[in-house]
Parts: C-alpha cells; structure tokens; sequence
C-alpha cells in the first residue's frame, strides 16, 4: 500500500478501533451502548451479513420519499406505538426534523422558543425565516443548569405576539429535566397554536409509567426523538411524529422531501424498525432494569462527600419531573471543574461520561448500561473525592443578561456580510454567532443580536475566567464575527 502522504493511514477508522479495544465504561450515547442494548436481530449480524442489509431502493425495499410497502407499514406501526397519528423515519438525525417543522411553519410568523433550544432550532429559523421569540427558562441554582419553562410564561409569549405560528419547546433537555407540557399544550392550543417538542432526549419516556409522561401523550402536535440517544437504535437515526389538526402533515413531508438525503441508510431505517419492535414489547422491563441501576447509582453517588446529585427534589414542585435515567453530579464541593472531573475519569479509570462542564458531570444510562459499569462509576468517584479534592472557592459563573436585544433575523444575519473584529470593539454592534457557555446552556447571543454592554461585560467575564463555549469561531472570545453595517 502507498505511504505516499500519508494515504496508507485512516485516522478516524483507527480510532474507533483503539476507542473499542478499551473497552471502558460507557455513560454517553447512542444508547445501545456499543451494541449491548441492540435489538437481537440486529446485534447478532457480523462481517458480511451486516453489510448485505445495506441496500438501496429497490422495488421489494420501498422508498423513503415516497413510501408505499415495507417502509410505510414500519412508519404506521410506530406511529401506533408511539401513540401518533403519523410518524416519519429521519436518517439526518433529530436536527432534520426540526428544520421541517420549522420550515413548514416559517412563513407564517414567529415562533415561540426556549432560549436554552438545541442550535439545531437557530438552523430551522435561518432555514425558514422564521423570527423567533424567546422565553427564559428557569435556573435550579445548585446545579447551573436550566429548568424548563412554565405555561405562564408561554402564554404571555402567545398573548404579546398574537401572529405567532407555533409553539417550540425543549423536553427533557440535557439534564433529563422535564417541564409542564401538558400545561404548555393548553394554553398553546387555547391560543390556537401549535406545539412542537424537541424530544430528543425522550425517545424511551413512553414505555415506562416511572419516566415523565413522553410528548403524544401530553397532547403535543409534533414531537422529534433521538431514537439512537436512548432508545436503542443506530446513531442518526431520528423518529418524528404528528398528532393533531393545527399543523399540516403535508407541509412538513415536503419539507422532509427537501431536507432529507435521497439516498437513506437502510441500516438506519432498520434499526429503526427493530427499535420500535423492541420497546413496543420489552420496552417496560428494559427500563425497569435501567431505572433500578440508576436510581442505586444515584443513592451511593449521593454519599460520597462533596458530590450533590440532581433529584426531583431541586425541582420546582410537581409541575416538574426528572428521567433518572440521566445522573447529574454537581462536582463544585470538591473545588474541581466538571471538565476536571471528566478528564480524571477517563485518563485513570478508562471511563467516558457523556458531556462535562464548569459544574457537573453527566452520565446516561439506558438498557445497555451494565452494573460493573456503575460500580467503577461509584469508585472512580470516591477515590477522586479523596484523592483530588482541592480547598477552593466555587467559580461564580457570571449571571447572563435577561433580554437580547433582536436586531435582525437569524436568516438575514447568517447571510448578510461579515466580518471578524476584536470583542473589546464589539458593543454596539450585531453578532454573526451564536455564544453559550454550559451550564446553564442559554445563549448570551444568537445571529442578528446586539452585543450590548452587558452582553460584552458577560463575554469579558467568561474569557476571564476561561470558560470553553459553545458556538463562536475563536474559542477565547479575543474576536467575534459581526455583521457588517
């Protein structure tokens, strides 16, 4: 094989070998947990037989964009498991429903969205044109991290934008926090909106009465899962589904049709298929299992001094619920970061989380999870609370300013001229970029915002302290894209 630049080299194939040869604790998804939580079917294929199921459209295997057989009869079928009057297949991930929903409503006004929404939502807006009104989800202080929002606030939302098209709302978001969606739904369709859910993160919520009620049965119209997070199937494979009279299914299939690549997984589509199958029949004692280990871990994670763990009890009464199956451990009373904590976890004990920052770690499980995984869990982090706690002070993260002052649309910033300056001559001007430091996870600025003063006072504090952040070209904050006036 040539050398010649390199070429007999595939750094990335590599490292999934390396990545799989270490066989470490898995707490991040997808959630069948390197094939452990697979459907049998599809877990027991190797080598040649896998690669045989990866075909095309051919006149036996329908078609995606326009299904008539086996794909349409799969997509019924999760429909009536998910309690949906329609269902779609998604091979670009959750990202790409969203983007549909968003476009089959765009041209007919704003949109009401939490500020904390995934930067797939800012893509749907620039997509669509859709103006967007933002709601300020609430802050569980001991953690950082964003609650949720109340009907309330919806509802003033609605109230003082009557044009507004839809009803866009996170839940659970990353934390596993859930909020009153039934009570968003109400006033919502009181308004004679609808409500879209980004439930990413809840594809399992249905198949279990000890998880948060899952989006159809809420009353939702639209909900998009990341079936791969935690239901079991292959990463980028999505579901969305449809319920309702106040959206036009017609308009998101166009939308689909437009979006979505003409030449699908059927991998993807089949693990969907198999998923579905799977939770629709043990999906209860599945997680059963996952919720006993998680709550376990949770109560031994508790007793270890200096960790705090997210329990129902931070939440704001019963209008709020946690997924257990997401352990949130706050990391601030052993003076460590949760980036520290992260990178200890995984350099000593061979152990991944799914995502670190300033205050916390993160850990999903799911039906793959298995209880040595946990128990290594529990130890790594004991013998870090003894062994690498530091004496000092918590880092107050600098308090984000309440109200974006909205210059233009995120459509019309994305595509207007731009350039780069430094930060320190920014104020006053309008931002090309989106910038979010995690937690809470909420944008300080989005595309077509201004960098007011204190807007800049916050970016300032956070290059400071030197915070990463999600969103901006120049990590340090030095410099910032704006759009040239």
């Amino acid at each position: 094989m040539s050398t010649i630049n390199g070429q007999s080299d595939a750094p990335l194939f590599e490292a999934l070998q390396v990545y799989a040869g270490k066989q470490a604790a898995n707490f991040h998804m997808p959630g069948h947990k390197q094939g452990r939580g697979l459907s049998g079917e599809l877990s027991s294929l190797e080598g040649q037989a896998l690669f045989a199921l990866d075909l095309t459209e051919i006149p036996e295997l329908d078609d995606l964009h326009n299904p008539r057989g086996v794909i349409a009869r799969a997509q019924e079928l999760a429909a009536r498991a998910y309690g949906a009057a329609k269902s779609f297949f998604l091979v670009n991930g959750t990202t790409v429903g969203i983007h549909a929903l968003l476009m089959a409503v765009g041209e007919r006004g704003s949109v009401i969205v939490p500020r904390n929404a995934h930067r797939s939502v800012m893509g749907g807006l620039i997509l669509s044109g859709a103006d967007p009104v933002y709601v300020m989800p609430g802050i569980i202080n001991e953690f950082g991290i964003a609650s949720g929002v109340s009907p309330g606030q919806i509802n003033q939302a609605l109230e003082a934008n009557p044009g507004a098209a839809a009803v866009l709302t996170v839940r659970p978001n990353y934390y596993g926090v859930a909020d009153d969606l039934a009570g968003q739904v109400r006033v919502s369709h009181a308004a004679g909106k609808p409500l879209f859910v980004d439930e990413a993160h809840g594809a399992h919520l249905r198949f279990h009465r000890g998880l948060p009620g899952d989006a159809m049965a809420s009353g939702a119209d639209a909900s998009v899962q990341s079936t791969h997070k935690m239901g079991g199937s292959l990463t980028q494979s999505s579901l969305l589904h449809l319920s309702g009279r106040l959206l036009d299914a017609g308009a998101v299939a166009g939308a689909l049709d437009l979006l979505q690549t003409t030449s699908p997984s059927y991998l993807l589509m089949a693990s969907l298929d198999l998923t579905r199958r799977q939770l629709a029949l043990t999906g209860e004692d599945l997680l059963e299992r996952t919720l006993r280990l998680a709550n376990k871990t949770r109560k031994r994670l508790s007793g270890i001094n200096g960790l705090e763990v997210l329990s129902e009890e931070y939440l704001a009464g019963g209008s709020q619920s946690l997924d257990s199956t997401k352990l949130v451990v706050s990391v601030r009373g052993l003076g460590l970061t949760g980036y520290q904590v992260g990178e200890l976890l995984s350099s000593r004990y061979n152990i991944y989380i799914e995502m670190a920052d300033q205050v916390n770690i993160v850990a999903f499980l799911s039906p793959g999870s298995a209880t040595a995984e946990c128990d290594a869990l529990v130890f790594a982090l004991s013998e870090i609370a003894q062994r690498d706690k530091l004496v000092a002070a918590p880092v107050n993260l600098p308090e984000i300013p309440a109200c974006p002052v909205v210059r233009m649309k995120p459509r019309d910033a994305w595509f207007a001229p731009v350039r780069r300056i430094a930060t320190a001559e920014a104020r006053g001007r309008i931002s090309a970029e989106m910038v979010a430091v995690y937690p809470p996870g909420i944008p300080v600025l989005c595309p077509g915002e201004e960098i007011t003063p204190g807007v800049y006072d916050y970016l300032e504090a956070v290059r400071k302290l030197g915070l990463p952040c999600q969103g901006p070209s120049d990590q340090t904050l030095k410099s910032i894209k704006v759009v040239v006036e």
